[in-house]
C-alpha cells in the first residue's frame, strides 16, 4: 500500500484469471495454428465427455462432426491469417456419440500461433429451431393440400353449375301456372347464380394468393348476411332457424370478400348443425367496438362444448367435438386462418347444452 504525490490511495493487487478460466460455463479454450487443442477448460470437458488428456492428444477435427468439418476448415483459414472469427456455428459429437452445437467466436493470436477461443452450447436453441422448422414445413404442406382440394373443388363444381344455369336459361316458365312452383324455380336460379359467383371468388381468390397478394375491400355485413341466408334458405327453413341482427356499432369492414363469406358460412352452417335437439337455432350476430376494436360477436343457443377443455384445439384441423355424421373438422380451421392472416384474431367461449360464441376482432 503506498501514498502517491496526489494524496491518494494506491491498492496493488493481483488478480488472477484462473478461476473465471476454471469455473465458467461457457466453453472456453486456446488452441495452436496446427490445429490441436492446447488448453480447455472443466467446460469443454463436461459437455463433450473426454479428459482434457483425451482432447489435447488429437486433432480438433476429430471431435467434429463429419458434415462440419469442411466447412470449418474454410472458416477457420482466415484466423491463420490474423483475421477474427465470431458467430461461428458447428456441430461436435460427444464421447457417447451426441451432437452438440457450438456458436464460436475465435481471436488468433499470430505471434505466438495460438488462437484463444470461447464457444456457447447452442444445441437446445437448435433443436427447438429444428422443431419449428418441422411444424413450419407441415403447416406448409396441409395449407397446400386445402389449398388444392379447394382449387380443384370450386374448379370442378363450376362445370355442373353452368349447366344448372344453362336449364335455367331455356326454361320457360311463362306456361308455369302454379305461382309457387314458379316462385320456387326462381328461387333456385337465383342460388345457382350465387353459387356460381361463390365458386368463380374462390378460384379467383386462391390464384391471387399464388401471387402473394390478397384483394380487399369494404364489404357490408348485410350484404354477405343476405347472400348466404338465400343460398341456404332450404336449410333454414327446414330446422326453423332464425337471426337476431345487431349491426348499429358498424355495420362493414375492409376485407376479403371470399374470406369473409366463408367465414359467415361455416359459422352459419355449424349452428345449425349443432342445433340442440330441444329447441330450434336461433344465430345472434351483432358488432361492438372494444377499446376501439371492432368485433363481430357471432352467437347460437346450439349443444356447445366445453371450450376450456378443448382450447387448444378448437381451431386445429381435422378437430371435431361432437359424433355429427358431416363433422369434417375443417370449418374452423379455415374461419381461423381467414381471420389471422389478415392481421385479426378470434376466440371462443362455449358450455355443453348453453350454445357457443365467437368473437372476431378485425385488424384496425
Amino acid at each position: 500500500m503506498n501514498l502517491n504525490n496526489g494524496n491518494k490511495l494506491e491498492m496493488q493487487t493481483d488478480y488472477s484469471l484462473a478461476p473465471f478460466f476454471e469455473l465458467s460455463h461457457d466453453l472456453l479454450c486456446i488452441a495452436g495454428f496446427d490445429g490441436y487443442f492446447k488448453r480447455v477448460n472443466p467446460a469443454v470437458c463436461k459437455v463433450l465427455g473426454y479428459t482434457e488428456e483425451e482432447l489435447l492428444s488429437k486433432p480438433i477435427s476429430y471431435f467434429q462432426h463429419p458434415d462440419d468439418k469442411e466447412i470449418t476448415q474454410k472458416y477457420r483459414e482466415p484466423i491463420l491469417y490474423g483475421k477474427p472469427l465470431t458467430n461461428f456455428e458447428n456441430r461436435y459429437i460427444t464421447k457417447r456419440g451426441e451432437i452438440v452445437w457450438f456458436a464460436w467466436t475465435s481471436i488468433p493470436v499470430s505471434d505466438d500461433e495460438l488462437i484463444y477461443a470461447i464457444a456457447k452450447n447452442i444445441t437446445h436453441k437448435k433443436k427447438h429451431e429444428e422443431e419449428r422448422n418441422q411444424l413450419l414445413s407441415e403447416l406448409s404442406k396441409t395449407n397446400k393440400r386445402l389449398k388444392q382440394l379447394n382449387y380443384t373443388t370450386s374448379h370442378d363444381l363450376r362445370a355442373p353449375v353452368s349447366n344448372l344455369l344453362a336449364i335455367f336459361s331455356l326454361m320457360d316458365i311463362s306456361h308455369i301456372s302454379n305461382e309457387e312452383t314458379r316462385e320456387f324455380i326462381g328461387l333456385l336460379k337465383k342460388s345457382t347464380e350465387n353459387l356460381k359467383t361463390t365458386l368463380d371468388n374462390y378460384v379467383d381468390d386462391l390464384k391471387s394468393q399464388d401471387s402473394q397478394s390478397i384483394s380487399l375491400s369494404d364489404i357490408k355485413f348485410m350484404d354477405v348476411i343476405d347472400s348466404l341466408r338465400l343460398t341456404l334458405d332450404s336449410l333454414i327453413k327446414d330446422t326453423n332457424t332464425s337471426f337476431q341482427i345487431d349491426l348499429d356499432a358498424f355495420d362493414s369492414v375492409t376485407f376479403n370478400p371470399g374470406y369473409l363469406e366463408s367465414i359467415f358460412l361455416n359459422l352459419i352452417t355449424n349452428s345449425i348443425k349443432y342445433a340442440h335437439p330441444d329447441r330450434n337455432p336461433v344465430i345472434t350476430i351483432k358488432t361492438e367496438i372494444i377499446n376501439e376494436k371492432k368485433q363481430l360477436i357471432f352467437s347460437d343457443n346450439g349443444i356447445g362444448f366445453d371450450s376450456e377443455k378443448q382450447k387448444d384445439n378448437v381451431f386445429g384441423l381435422n378437430q371435431s367435438f361432437h359424433d355429427h355424421r358431416d363433422s369434417k373438422g375443417v370449418g374452423l380451421y379455415l374461419v381461423y386462418n381467414h381471420i389471422t392472416n389478415l392481421g385479426g384474431r378470434i376466440t371462443v367461449h362455449s358450455k355443453v347444452d348453453e350454445g357457443t360464441t365467437f368473437t372476431l376482432t378485425f385488424k384496425d
